[in-house]
């Protein structure tokens, strides 16, 4: 009790020590340009992770995003699971305990789209950078309470309109989704009418079990939406402390999910195929996401997404998080002036 009672008298004399940073400070503006961000951003993303009532996944991806004349921007992404163990939930599941003969398909996914932008304008702003000296390190850096000044800053702001196209496919599990909609594996039927069983025995243990079903649904959509973007690009040198610099992009969306080509593969069981026409599908969904990065030669981003995407009735919430490292930005301009002896 003593001990910790003069580790707290210590820290509070740390934080109350007299100091000098709290004195005024003074800074010259670098540059203050939230047009002149990169054209061209890639970045590799080595982990996202999705909890997708469809299929839990997790795995990598690679994202690209180009700014053309500050009109429009496009954005291509990719990305898939690393092995069914890590982390394919449904495929690995199918896998271990399938009564089927569908086989399970790896998880990939690929958005395509533009944003359109329809106000994009400069306002006044003020933004927040943390005083850092070279001297601050280790513990002196760790036991400080960082100050902050306030820097008047230019802010770009778009308003932007959505458009794109999402294509995914994935292992799901029937069996679950049938019970969800209140049916059961005798409702999925062959040509002759004949249901899918509902239980088999075990001929290990000779008990009754559950007969599993799986298979793949492969989606093909479109969405439309409205973005609003925020970008920060100053920097500034400060009298007594290191430079400040902030140079964020953050985009806030909401998309309206359209999937007029949602199909789930029939069943094969015992070279015969059983219809999965009694499983009901929702193709409309919609989505609430972030997107995050910032303009440097080389730097990183994050994301996320909540929603309901078209999937199968009843699996089609879903929400997911990405980061990208190493993430690449470029103006693509190489030419330089020349002149003349």
């Amino acid at each position: 009790m003593m001990c910790c009672l003069m580790l707290r008298f210590q820290l509070t004399l740390a934080q109350d020590r007299p100091d000098n940073d709290n004195t005024a400070v003074t800074f010259e503006e670098i540059y203050d340009e939230p047009y002149s961000v990169n054209k061209l951003f890639v970045g590799f993303q080595p982990l996202y992770g999705e909890l997708f009532a469809t299929n839990v996944n997790a795995g990598f991806g690679v994202e690209a995003r180009y700014y053309l004349k500050d009109k429009v921007d496009f954005k291509a992404h990719f990305r898939k699971t690393y092995s069914s163990s890590f982390y394919d939930f449904s495929r690995e599941l199918a896998k271990e305990n399938s009564n089927v003969d569908n086989k399970a398909e790896i998880y990939n996914y690929y958005e395509f789209g533009g944003t359109y932008h329809i106000k994009d304008f400069e306002s006044t702003s003020k933004t927040k950078m943390v005083l850092y000296k070279s001297a601050y390190k280790g513990d002196s850096w760790a036991a400080r309470v960082p100050l902050r000044a306030e820097v008047p800053c230019k802010l770009r702001k778009i308003y932007g309109g959505r458009l794109g196209a999402i294509i995914w496919n994935s292992t799901t599990d029937i069996s679950r989704a049938l019970d969800r909609q209140g049916l059961t594996n005798a409702d999925l039927v062959n040509s002759e009418n004949i249901g899918l069983p509902v239980t088999y025995i075990d001929p290990i243990t000779s008990k009754s079990r559950d007969f599993k079903v799986f298979s793949n649904i492969y989606s093909t959509g479109l969405y439309i939406g409205g973005s609003m973007t925020w970008i920060r690009n100053i920097a500034v040198s400060f009298d007594k402390y290191e430079e400040g610099v902030d140079d964020g992009i953050m985009t806030l969306f909401f998309d309206i999910l359209y999937s007029p080509g949602l199909k789930v593969d029939d069943i094969l069981y015992n070279n015969d195929i059983y219809s999965v026409s009694a499983l009901k599908k929702s193709p409309v969904g919609l989505r609430l996401g972030i997107d995050g990065k910032f303009n440097r030669q080389l730097s990183w981003a994050y994301g996320g997404e909540i929603g309901y995407r078209p999937s199968i009735q009843g699996q089609g919430v879903f929400a997911m998080f990405k980061i990208s490292f190493p993430i690449y930005g470029t103006n693509l301009e190489y030419k330089v002036e020349s002149f003349g002896k």
